[in-house]
């Protein structure tokens, strides 16, 4: 069973009201993400993901409910740290594959922990 990284838009998809199939097949890719350990996190996608449902003028959560969320996926999946070589790897990223910046830190978090697929 290989590792998958779970990118923040299944995460924001999944509390999505406004796009209902994708939050049901978000929330499918997750259970079964979970169900079978194969589901990581880093800790950019959670960042990213609080960041996004609560901003706005429509937020999808509220702050309090987005942080109840972030302790639930913290503890549901495994959380990949963000180290200084993930930053050394991403600024390779940028460089030698024009990766925008953040896109090449979850590549290179993918990388470094031996991730096949985000």
């Amino acid at each position: 069973m290989a590792a998958v990284l779970i990118d923040t838009n299944i995460l924001v998809y999944a509390h999505d009201p406004g796009e209902p199939e994708k939050a049901a097949r978000a929330i499918e890719v997750m259970d079964y993400l979970q169900s079978t350990q194969q589901g990581r996190l880093s800790v950019q996608c959670l960042a990213e993901f609080f960041v996004v449902a609560t901003r706005g003028r429509r937020p999808l959560l509220a702050e309090q409910d987005a942080s109840r969320q972030l302790d639930l996926l913290s503890r549901s999946f495994r959380v990949l740290d963000l180290t200084p070589m993930i930053v050394l790897e991403a600024s390779r990223g940028v460089r030698e594959h024009g990766f925008s910046y953040w896109d090449a830190q979850i590549w290179a978090t993918a990388r470094l922990n031996q991730v096949p697929v985000i």
